[in-house]
């Protein structure tokens, strides 16, 4: 039994070995397609997906937008004109917001109405002003000094889509360093509350906020694949829902229609909310109709950047980050592995495409939920070769179970023909060799002994011919008996008993006792072919007695069931063989016990004979029937 399992154990291992090599190579094709940046596009595309179907979040009353719209335009030309401009810094002074942020490029000395806008300049302390930095520069207001300076830019993907905020940017080949609008609000915002920006701890580049230490972006980090990391950027974790920020207009400043507590120690950040004005940023991250569907307002853009700070400072609210390169290509082996243990055990088609689905769901739904809680992990690469190993394996394991299937039917044609053979025309030929070399056989006798040799093997031909042809289950016994399958097996051996015996050998000759004991037992559990084998072994068994039982007077043929084991034994009280070597007979006999999960014995009796004895345990599930 142990070595059955060893066997098992090894075929097995065997079968793994044919699929392991086309899956890994699978696995390592999709991870240099990563590498490479071939996936990248894809992946960005999973986090938009992810990052818009997450629930809606309240709006961040901490900032406000001010956004002039083609209304406000219409009433007060633009660009906007500096003395307007003034103007609505000076009244937003009045409501004591925390800090204000200014989203439009203002550097124009002599345009009318510039001396209101530096005295407003000078008189609001708590001003932040834009300035343009890469790649083409755009100076910011003269009259402010540079802490009350941030750049807008942005740092578009190469679909042209918003995915990363830039903090900080070296300048003057690296020996000074610029803020972002959004980390000068945020700053400026914490600061009042006593938590101050701050090198990481981890990371000595990031930028830290108290014990809130941002995730910088990689070169590499996620999806990005040679990604231009530089200065200081993190991955904008965009704030959900379709009103993320309270928004008010110019002329809602004007005539005072809202309430002043929406102001007050708030940011306010004014921006362009005016299709004509251009400042337009894509993104597919967040819903939007206005200005158009994918698109959002530069001035939203910067909302997003410092809510997105004061939030995970403030509210533990998670910010983007990623794996490791080196856990994030495990974690695509395992789903590689998984593929390729999904295609080699589960040998249904349908149950396959369904297992693959309902694995496929699960590591999106993670990959989904993952994004909730602020990592962002590589579903793309994972889901491809997940889906490639599983069914691609699948039908290659499909093909090997077949082509072996058939290998193992012509092996057990092959062995069929050769036991039918062995147990008709080989046992002929044995019977004539003997009695050729004991006897001097007439020239006439002999070609007689040859013919009927030669009808034989023709007869085992045209039988087998016949089952293949027909499909029918039978059973040759030779002298053109055939005897069907299906019927049950204690008839099946009764009719082979009979036959064999009927069979010109020596030893049957001396028979005088002869006691046949088939029970009708239920042995359902067999199959065609292992009724065929024990037909066989019951036909061997007989033979030997024919053949080599010298002086036998009384065979005994028994089959029972006793104590939940099957057994089928051949008892007689002739000479015997003496001979250890195992002929065909008894390896085959050695077989089918191995396949029953029994046992085969002969031996010499105490007093005289040869007891041949097969024996195999009755089914679990059949024993309380018998």
């Amino acid at each position: 039994m142990v070595t059955n399992s060893w066997q098992r154990i090894k075929a097995e291992i065997a079968n793994w070995r044919v699929g392991t090599l086309p899956g890994i190579a699978m696995i390592i094709i999709i991870i240099l397609a990563r590498i490479t940046g071939s996936l990248q596009y894809l992946e960005w595309q999973a986090l938009d997906n992810f990052l818009r179907l997450r629930p809606s979040e309240p709006i961040d009353e901490r900032i406000v937008i001010i956004g002039i719209d083609e209304k406000d335009i219409e009433s007060a030309d633009y660009p906007i004109r500096d003395r307007d401009l003034a103007e609505l810094l000076i009244k937003l002074k009045t409501y004591e917001p925390r800090v204000i942020g200014l989203d439009i490029i203002r550097n124009i000395e002599v345009a009318p109405g510039y001396p209101e806008l530096v005295a407003a300049f000078k008189s609001v302390k708590n001003l932040i002003a834009i300035e343009k930095v890469l790649p083409e520069t755009i100076k910011p207001p003269p009259t402010l000094p540079p802490e009350q300076v941030g750049f807008a830019d942005v740092m578009l993907d190469a679909d042209n889509r918003l995915r990363r905020s830039l903090l900080l940017t070296p300048i003057n080949n690296g020996n000074d360093y610029k803020f972002s609008l959004s980390i000068r609000l945020a700053a400026t915002y914490l600061d009042s509350e006593g938590i101050t920006l701050e090198n990481g701890i981890k990371n000595p580049e990031a930028i830290r906020f108290g014990d809130t230490e941002l995730p910088q972006l990689l070169a590499n980090s996620g999806g990005y694949v040679g990604a231009d990391a530089g200065g200081v950027q993190i991955l904008i974790n965009y704030r959900s829902g379709q009103a993320r920020f309270r928004t008010l207009s110019l002329n809602d400043i004007k005539t005072g229609k809202f309430n002043p507590n929406w102001l007050r120690n708030r940011i306010v950040i004014i921006g362009m909310t005016a299709i004509s004005a251009k400042d337009i940023i894509n993104t597919s991250a967040i819903p939007s109709e206005n200005p158009g569907s994918g698109q959002v307002y530069g001035v939203e853009i910067q909302a997003h950047a410092v809510s997105q700070i004061i939030s995970a400072v403030k509210d533990k609210r998670p910010l983007l980050q990623t794996w490791t390169d080196i856990w994030e290509y495990l974690w695509i082996f395992v789903w590689g592995i998984i593929g390729m243990t999904f295609g080699r055990l589960i040998h249904s088609p349908l149950k396959n495409i369904l297992s693959i689905g309902v694995a496929s769901i699960a590591l999106i739904a993670a990959s989904y939920l993952s994004i909730l809680w602020g990592w962002w992990i590589p579903v793309v690469p994972a889901l491809f070769i997940l889906v490639i190993n599983g069914i691609g394996l699948a039908a290659f394991y499909q093909y090997e179970r077949n082509l072996k299937s058939q290998i193992k039917q012509h092996q057990l044609i092959i062995e069929r023909a050769f036991d039918t053979i062995h147990n008709g025309p080989l046992q002929t030929l044995a019977q004539l060799m003997r009695n050729a070399r004991e006897h001097d056989l007439p020239s006439n006798q002999l070609v007689s002994e040859l013919e009927h040799l030669n009808q034989e093997l023709r007869a085992v031909y045209e039988s087998m011919k016949r089952e293949t042809l027909t499909q029918r289950e039978i059973l040759y016994l030779g002298q053109g008996i055939e005897i069907d399958l299906q019927v049950p097996i204690h008839e099946l051996l009764y009719e082979v008993y009979n036959k064999t015996l009927e069979r010109d050998f020596p030893c049957f000759k001396t028979l005088k006792v002869k006691v046949p004991s088939f029970e009708p037992i239920d042995l359902q559990h067999l199959t065609i072919e292992q009724k065929r084998e024990l037909c066989r072994f019951l036909e061997e068994a007989l033979c030997n007695v024919g053949k080599h039982a010298t002086g036998v007077t009384r065979l005994k043929v028994t089959c029972t069931c006793e104590e939940g084991w099957y057994t089928l034994r051949i008892t007689d009280n002739g000479q015997g063989v003496d001979s250890v070597l195992e002929g065909r007979g008894t390896q085959l006999s050695r077989n089918l016990a191995r396949k029953l999960k029994g046992k085969f014995t002969r031996a010499p009796l105490p007093t005289k004979g040869t007891v041949c004895e097969l024996t195999w345990p009755v089914p679990k599930r059949r024993q309380s029937r018998l």
